[in-house]
C-alpha cells in the first residue's frame, strides 16, 4: 500500500487540475464521481441473476473429473509449448534432410517463421469426433458400391493376397471384400510397435494426415526460418504426434482422384546418396549445388541480369531428383494412406545413384543399387494392387542412362528402365525415349524458381519491356568429334553475321568456364529475339527451357529437341512459338539461317515472344517452401500428366484391355503423342529405332 498510495495521489491530482474551483466543488457537497444509489443496487441485481444462472450451467454441475479436463486443457494445450529440436544446416555442404509426408494439405506458412504453434487437448478430442462422425458417414455411402471386381470385369483376376514379408510390411490390399480390414504395423525408433486396423472402402475419400505414421516410425518435418544466403534453412523436427486437421467436405473432393502415396525408402536410395556428394562427379564438384534443397546458391543481380526480388539460383541442371522430391513433400494430397492413392512415387535418386559407376565399374556394380530397389519395391503390398502400374520415379538424369541393353561391362548405363518390372512404371525424366511409352519428358531444371505468382508476373513482364540488340544468338561449344553434329556450322554462320551474338562455352587457358556463371547465359538470350538450340551431348539441352525464361523464341533443328519430348508442356503447334530448320539442310549447307528468321514480320515476331513468355510458368520449379496460388509450374503438370496415366491404365483394365500393351508405343510413341495419329510422317528418318 505504501507503494501504491502516492500513485493513487498523482493520478487524483491529474485528474482534478484546476485548483481553487475543484476544490470548492467539493467542498459545496458535488462528487462528480460517484454513482447514484439506485444504479448500484441495479448492477448488484443483475450480478446476482448471472452468478445464479452461471452456476447452474453444465461446466459447474459436472464432476470433479470435468472441471479437472478443462483445466488441463488450459494448462497444457495454451500454456505448454511443445517441444522442437532445431537441426541447422547452414553450410555451404551441408545436406539437405527430408522429412515424411505431409499429414495437413493446408500449405500455407509452411515454412513460417512461427514454430510454437499449440493445438489444445480440446480441439483434438474434436478432430477425433468430427473424424469419427465422416467416417461413419462414409461408411452408409459405400456400402452399396460395387467390388472392383465387378468393375473391372471377368477378364481381370484380381491378385491373390500374400503374407508380408518383412516386419513393417502392410497386409496386401484385397478387393475380394470391400469391408476387409489393412493392419498397419510402423515401428517406431525405439523398436516398439503400434498397430492400427483401417476398413478398407472402395472409392471413399478420407482426410489426409488422419492415418499412423510410416513404417519408420518418424514424424513429418515442419520447416522453419526462411532459408539463408548461402545454405538451407534449419529444419524443425516436431517430437508430438501432429493433430489430425478437421477438414470440411469439400476438402476432401478437392483431392479426388489426386491422392499420391510416397514410398518410405531405405535412406540409402536417395539421402544416404548427397552425404558423400563430393564423390558423386568425378568433374564437377557436386557439394555447392546441394544447398536449398537442391535449388543451388542464390544468385546476385549481376550484370543486371536477375530481379532483385530473389527466386534465382545456381541450379544444377541434374538436380531434378532432389526439387521434385521436396515438392511432393508439400504436395496437397499427398497421403499416408495408400488405398486412398491413385499413384504411387517412389523417391530414388537414380540419377545420383548411377552417376557414381557410369565410366569405369562392371555391369553388377551399376545394377546392385536398382536390382535391390526392385526387390523392395516388389515385395510391398502397394505393389500388388496394380502389379506396379501405378507407380513412378523421377530419374534426374537422360533415359539413356538407364537402358543398357547387354551385359558387356563397355556398354553405357545400367538396365533401371529395361527390367520387367520397371519398364512398366512411368519415368519423369529431362529426355525421355521417343519409342518407350512409359518415358515422359519433364523441364531441365531452371535458375528460377519462385516463391510467389508476383516473381513469375514480374518476370514476363520484364520479358516483354525487354530491348533486344541481336536478331539471333547461339550459346554453347562446337563439338568437333561429333560428325553429325551442325554445331560447327552454326557457329560459323553466327559468327559470319553481325546481327548474331556467339558465346563460345569453350573452357579458356586459364580455367575460366563462361557459360558456368549463369548471369553470361541469360544476359545473351535475354538480348536476342531468336536462340538456336541444337542437339546438346544428347537430343535435348537444358538452354532450350533458359531462353523460354528469357523470352527468347528458340530455333530448333531436330524434332526431338522438344516437340516429341515435353508434350505435357509445349503447345502441339510448334509454330506458334518456335522456328524448325532441318538440321540437314544446315549440314549440307542449303540454308542461311539469319535469311529464315528475317522473313518474319514484326507482328509474327511480337506474336511468336508472347506465345514463349506464356509459356514461362509451366517450365520452371517453383521454390518447394513456398506456394504459387494460381499458377502451375512444372510439378503440377508433371502430377496432373501421371494421374491421367494411371486413370488410363485403371480404364484399360475395366474395359478388359491388356495396359501393357496400348496402341501407341514402339517406333511410333513419338508420333501419337505428338500428333495422334501413325500415319507417314516427314520426321520419320529422324526418329528410326536404332539396331
Amino acid at each position: 500500500m505504501k507503494e501504491t498510495l502516492p500513485a493513487i495521489s498523482r493520478v487524483s491530482r491529474s485528474q482534478h487540475q484546476g485548483g481553487d474551483q475543484k476544490m470548492m466543488e467539493k467542498s459545496n457537497g458535488v462528487v462528480p464521481y460517484r454513482y447514484p444509489s439506485w444504479f448500484v443496487i441495479f448492477a448488484s441485481f443483475n450480478m446476482l441473476w448471472f452468478l445464479m444462472f452461471y452456476f447452474n450451467t453444465d461446466a459447474f454441475v459436472s464432476s470433479k473429473n470435468k472441471v479437472q479436463s478443462i483445466m488441463n486443457d488450459y494448462v497444457y494445450g495454451f500454456v505448454s509449448p511443445q517441444p522442437k529440436i532445431m537441426v541447422p544446416l547452414d553450410s555451404e555442404t551441408a545436406v539437405p534432410l527430408f522429412g515424411e509426408p505431409i499429414r495437413d494439405d493446408d500449405l500455407v506458412d509452411r515454412f513460417g517463421t512461427d514454430d510454437s504453434t499449440t493445438v489444445s487437448l480440446n480441439d483434438q478430442r474434436e478432430a477425433v469426433r468430427q473424424e469419427e462422425v465422416v467416417v461413419s458417414q462414409n461408411q452408409s455411402k459405400t456400402e452399396n458400391l460395387p467390388s472392383q471386381t465387378e468393375l473391372v470385369g471377368e477378364n481381370v483376376s484380381t491378385p491373390k493376397p500374400e503374407e508380408p514379408t518383412q516386419e513393417n510390411e502392410t497386409e496386401p490390399i484385397s478387393d475380394q471384400n470391400k469391408n476387409e480390414t489393412v493392419t498397419i504395423e510402423p515401428v517406431s525408433e525405439n523398436g516398439s510397435e503400434t498397430k492400427t486396423e483401417y476398413p478398407i472402402r472402395e472409392n471413399e475419400i478420407e482426410p489426409v494426415g488422419t492415418k499412423p505414421v510410416t513404417g519408420n516410425g518418424t514424424k513429418p518435418i515442419t520447416q522453419g526460418d526462411p532459408v539463408t544466403e548461402d545454405g538451407i534453412e534449419p529444419i524443425v523436427h516436431d517430437l508430438n504426434e501432429p493433430v489430425p486437421r478437421n477438414e470440411s467436405e469439400s476438402d476432401f473432393d478437392q483431392c479426388t482422384g489426386k491422392y499420391i502415396y510416397m514410398h518410405d525408402l531405405p535412406k540409402k536410395f536417395n539421402e544416404d546418396l548427397l552425404i558423400e556428394c563430393d564423390t558423386l562427379n568425378k568433374w564437377i564438384p557436386m557439394c555447392p549445388y546441394m544447398v536449398n534443397g537442391g535449388l543451388g546458391p542464390r544468385l546476385v543481380n549481376s550484370q543486371g541480369v536477375f530481379p532483385t526480388n530473389g527466386g534465382w539460383f545456381n541450379t544444377d541442371q541434374y538436380m531434378l531428383e532432389i526439387i521434385f522430391h521436396h515438392r511432393m513433400q508439400q504436395y496437397k494430397c499427398l497421403t499416408l494412406n495408400s488405398s486412398l492413392a491413385s499413384a504411387i512415387y517412389v523417391p530414388f535418386y537414380a540419377g545420383f545413384e548411377v552417376i557414381r559407376y557410369l565410366w569405369d565399374t562392371d555391369v553388377p556394380t551399376r545394377d546392385a543399387a536398382t536390382l535391390e530397389l526392385v526387390k523392395w519395391l516388389t515385395s510391398k503390398p502397394e505393389w500388388k494392387v496394380l502389379g506396379g502400374r501405378d507407380h513412378f520415379l523421377v530419374p534426374g538424369r537422360t533415359t539413356w542412362d538407364f537402358r543398357r541393353l547387354s551385359e558387356n561391362d563397355a556398354d553405357w548405363g545400367n538396365k533401371l528402365l529395361v527390367l520387367p518390372e520397371t519398364e512398366i512404371m512411368a519415368a519423369l525424366l529431362v529426355e525421355a525415349s521417343p519409342w518407350q511409352v512409359n518415358d515422359f519428358g519433364v523441364p531441365f531444371p531452371t535458375y528460377f524458381h519462385p516463391s510467389s505468382d508476383g516473381e513469375v508476373y514480374e518476370l514476363q513482364n520484364r520479358m516483354r519491356n525487354q530491348q533486344r540488340r541481336f536478331l539471333f544468338s547461339f550459346v554453347g561449344a562446337p563439338r568437333p568429334n561429333n560428325t553429325k553434329s551442325i554445331r560447327n556450322q552454326l557457329i560459323e554462320q553466327c559468327l559470319g553475321s553481325k546481327n548474331c551474338k556467339q558465346q563460345d562455352c569453350r573452357n579458356k587457358e586459364n580455367g575460366e568456364k563462361p557459360c558456368e556463371d549463369p548471369s553470361t547465359v541469360m544476359k545473351v538470350f535475354q538480348r536476342s529475339v531468336f536462340c538456336l538450340e541444337p542437339q546438346g551431348d544428347s537430343a535435348t539441352r537444358r538452354s532450350t527451357f533458359d531462353a523460354i525464361l528469357a523470352g527468347c523464341i528458340p530455333v530448333f533443328f531436330f524434332p526431338g529437341t522438344a516437340y516429341t519430348q515435353y508434350t505435357w508442356y509445349l503447345p502441339q503447334n510448334y509454330t506458334q512459338y518456335s522456328v524448325f530448320i532441318s538440321e540437314d539442310e544446315v549440314r549440307d549447307g542449303k540454308i542461311n539461317i539469319e535469311s529464315v528468321l528475317q522473313q518474319f514480320s514484326q507482328e509474327q515476331i511480337l506474336a511468336m515472344q508472347e506465345e514463349v513468355i506464356k509459356l514461362i510458368p509451366k517450365v520452371i520449379y517453383a521454390d518447394p517452401r513456398s506456394k504459387l496460388e494460381t499458377i502451375e509450374d512444372a510439378f503440377d503438370i508433371a502430377v496432373k500428366g501421371v494421374l491421367e496415366r494411371v486413370d488410363k491404365v485403371r480404364n484399360d483394365i475395366r474395359a478388359g484391355r491388356n495396359p501393357d500393351e496400348p496402341p501407341r508405343s514402339g517406333c511410333n510413341t513419338w508420333k501419337y503423342r505428338l500428333f495422334g495419329t501413325e500415319e507417314k510422317h516427314d520426321w520419320d528418318h529422324f526418329f528410326e529405332v536404332p539396331k
